[in-house]
């Protein structure tokens, strides 16, 4: 599983009105005039990654490692840390199989516990922490696991191609419709790939929820 950013247009607010939306409230101007309210977002959000600032939301995703098809698909705003909805896109051990690969944004003690109880293995990578960097078997460990979890990456450069990864909608909700679209266009492009491979019939294998 991973998720990637999704940009949206950049909202031209004032700072008060950016604090309000981050308190959950929208600014009293916006409600006097419908016509403005329909125009502004107050679901995106600004994150930081690798000192690059993303405005937008952001596509959670899990797929199948043999297929590359999507499982599961989740839209949120950019603002929420990939960890936040791992329990939503891991589903069971069976049909799908208990073997689990993840970065290191997943990993947590509390979550690795939790992955043995419910009966899968997990195959999140190693996670350094501050003072106390990966072992060099740790980080052969990763190296590992990363021939299989980039397999992830390999589906969202697919759906770059397919349009690339920016809404021009308004809202949390055409977002989510946005998303799901987009997986399931992904998996149909994917299905005819594997049927062309004949690497079909898939068992226990499906299309987004």
């Amino acid at each position: 599983m991973d998720a990637s950013f999704v940009q949206a247009p950049r909202q031209r607010n004032t700072r008060e009105e950016n604090e309000t939306i981050k308190d959950g409230a929208i600014p009293k101007e916006w409600t006097k005039n419908a016509a403005k309210r329909r125009q502004k977002d107050v679901d995106a959000r600004w994150a930081k990654k690798n000192d690059e600032d993303h405005y937008g939301y952001k596509t959670h995703v899990s797929v199948d490692r043999k297929t590359k098809l999507v499982l599961e698909e989740r839209a949120t705003a950019a603002n929420v840390h990939d960890s936040q909805v791992f329990d939503e896109l891991l589903g069971a051990p069976e049909p799908r199989g208990p073997d689990v690969w993840a970065d290191s944004a997943y990993r947590s003690a509390e979550q690795e516990q939790r992955l043995k109880r419910q009966g899968f293995r997990s195959h999140v990578h190693e996670r350094a922490y501050r003072g106390r960097p990966l072992t060099p078997a740790q980080q052969r460990e990763n190296r590992r696991k990363s021939r299989v979890r980039v397999r992830v990456e390999h589906v969202f450069a697919a759906m770059t191609q397919m349009g690339g990864m920016t809404v021009r909608t308004i809202g949390i909700e055409r977002m989510r419709v946005w998303s799901t679209m987009k997986a399931l266009s992904y998996n149909l492009k994917r299905l005819e790939v594997l049927i062309r491979l004949r690497k079909i019939p898939i068992d226990g294998i499906g299309v987004p929820a």
